[in-house]
């Protein structure tokens, strides 16, 4: 089968609101395989870096996805 991944830039949410994106967060990691943050990587996207980690997590090769 497919695994699927998320794939976000975003940032740690200390704003009033952090409360609906944790809560959006949790939503999301029940319906994929993986979710990564770049906040929590410390790498964002187009840094091929955060692609590399996604495809070990996933173990996948480029070709592949």
């Amino acid at each position: 089968g497919f695994k699927t991944c998320v794939l976000t830039n975003n940032w740690v949410d200390d704003s009033a609101g952090r409360l609906f994106t944790a809560t959006l967060m949790n939503l999301l990691r029940r319906h994929f395989d993986l979710v990564i943050e770049s906040c929590r990587l410390g790498a964002r996207k187009p840094d091929p870096e955060i692609y590399a980690y996604a495809l070990d997590a996933l173990q996948a090769k480029p070709q592949e996805v």
